[in-house]
């Protein structure tokens, strides 16, 4: 049974890898087309608007998910399973309500949150067409909860690669046709192609679960005791909920008040929304881009963690976290050290863009942190500590918002991505120490921390030397070169000192 559950969850991993990074690559592709058709100060308008859709989704999407997640999971692993089909029902009455109240506040207050929230008018059309695509959000995760429960990754992989190629395709076309008309209308398009995608993804996953419940006969006995489900979900998603929504909503503050703020800043040579639209719409999607494999295993450990925790098996609970921090960290040291090495030919071989470059490197310190940070925040959620995410998330917010006021003025971008180090300092150092203490996880700090750390860095330092002294290629070649020698090396080092192996992860 346990080699059945390894097997399974080596399966699921591979398959959300291989979807999330192509899913990645083209969210690349396409922020890096929209970037050459729009700008980047369309991008930072695009940014500030999509910042009060993500608050909007919350509202959608809300906990519920995971709720589902944990549920189904617990329920499954009692051998009985009858009461899937009631939480999954239940999930999906709770989110089409939240839903259809964010869906009639936006499209009825639009006018008013463009001009007193946004503060760009252009932005009316595009709240009004986002609020289309809430209710199918909100769907799409309380099937994807239901897959992950079943340890299903390829129904939820297949309905986002779908998704994302309607996205894309949609947004192809009505971009071409809109650029000439402006801003006003090219945003309203992007939003648009998620609207059009949303549905369809919505479609494609309710069918698929059809098929699932239908051929899982066991799903329709159902148990005697059903206890209050609503109660349960509202106990799980309630904490989880609330969380998103103030996080949310101060981030659509801080996201509001950037551009504002960096406007006051005498010394800037570009306009706010483009200096906005490099750092949150190509720098930061580049540098998380490597983390996708991250947090896909984020995602199967809530499922994994619950049942462990719901069985009181604590000595697979903290085993199962440490090995996961242990691997989490040695995998951000080397992409750190390349963004560090190679951000600025990075930046320019795919936004054409010196500036970008810069972001980028500059960044590159804090891609360890923000990588623990977020499976960290997976994984407490696994381990009931939503509370716990809840008041570090919406206290992290507050602080960045006071900072953004009183920094930005003063010191412009580099003021906020001072700002973005302590951001994640704080977040991640509070939730490590949080996930360690819950889960009573061991892993040895040299080999974790101070051993893969100096030689990340100093095998890309001397790998980029090394090419350099030998011959410089044309600049793709060249960061290929470069990355894929300088992670060979990585590899194979920890391997050998630092005793650091993939399949520990499930061993």
């Amino acid at each position: 049974m346990i080699c059945l559950k390894k097997t399974i969850f080596i399966k699921n991993a591979a398959i959300l890898t291989v979807s999330g990074l192509v899913l990645r690559f083209f969210g690349v592709i396409f922020k890096v087309w929209l970037a050459s058709n729009i700008g980047s100060e369309g991008i930072g308008l695009y940014q500030v608007i999509f910042s009060v859709f993500v608050f909007a989704s919350t509202f959608a999407t809300s906990g519920i998910s995971t709720a589902i997640t944990r549920l189904c999971a617990e329920e499954l692993s009692s051998s009985k399973g009858g009461n899937v089909r009631k939480i999954v029902k239940k999930g999906v009455v709770c989110t089409l309500v939240i839903a259809f109240v964010s869906v009639i506040v936006l499209l009825f207050g639009a006018d008013f949150i463009a001009k007193n929230i946004v503060f760009d008018k252009r932005a009316v059309l595009s709240i009004k067409v986002m609020a289309i695509s809430l209710p199918f959000m909100g769907l799409c995760s309380c099937f994807r909860g239901y897959f992950i429960a079943q340890r299903k990754a390829t129904p939820p992989s297949l309905s986002q690669i779908f998704e994302q190629i309607i996205r894309i395709a949609v947004v192809f076309i009505a971009v071409n046709a809109t650029k000439s008309k402006g801003l006003y209308f090219c945003c309203a398009a992007i939003f648009l192609g998620d609207a059009v995608a949303e549905i369809l993804s919505c479609v494609f996953l309710y069918i698929v679960y059809i098929f699932s419940v239908c051929k899982n006969k066991t799903l329709y006995i159902e148990n005697e005791a059903t206890d209050d489900i609503y109660k349960k979900i509202k106990e799980i998603a309630f904490p989880i909920t609330l969380g998103r929504y103030l996080n949310s909503a101060l981030r659509t503050c801080e996201n509001v008040l950037v551009p504002k703020f960096l406007n006051f800043y005498k010394s800037a040579k570009q306009s706010a929304l483009s200096q906005f639209g490099m750092i949150k719409g190509m720098a930061l999607p580049l540098l998380f881009f490597p983390s996708a494999l991250l947090n896909i295993l984020s995602t199967l450990l809530i499922p994994e963690l619950s049942e462990a925790k719901a069985k009181g098996q604590k000595y697979v609970v903290g085993g199962i976290v440490g090995r996961f921090i242990s691997v989490t960290a040695v995998a951000s040291y080397i992409f750190s050290a390349i963004f560090l090495v190679l951000g600025e030919k990075i930046g320019f071989l795919i936004y054409k863009s010196a500036e970008v470059g810069f972001l980028i490197k500059i960044l590159s310190p804090i891609v360890p942190l923000m990588y623990i940070d977020s499976i960290c925040d997976g994984m407490l959620k696994g381990l009931g500590q939503q509370k716990f995410t809840f008041f570090t998330s919406v206290s992290d917010s507050a602080v960045r918002i006071l900072l953004v006021i009183l920094v930005l003025p003063k010191f412009g971008l580099m003021g906020f991505i001072a700002i973005m180090y302590f951001s994640n300092l704080y977040t991640g150092i509070l939730n490590l120490k949080k996930v360690i203490f819950t889960s009573e996880a061991r892993f040895d700090l040299y080999k974790t921390v101070v051993l893969p750390l100096i030689s990340a860095f100093c095998i890309t330092l001397l790998v980029d030397s090394a090419v350099k002294a030998l011959f410089y290629p044309p600049i793709s070649v060249y960061i290929i070169l470069v990355s894929s020698v300088s992670v060979a090396l990585y590899l194979i080092f920890i391997t050998k000192f630092a005793d650091i192996n993939v399949s520990e992860l499930i061993g």
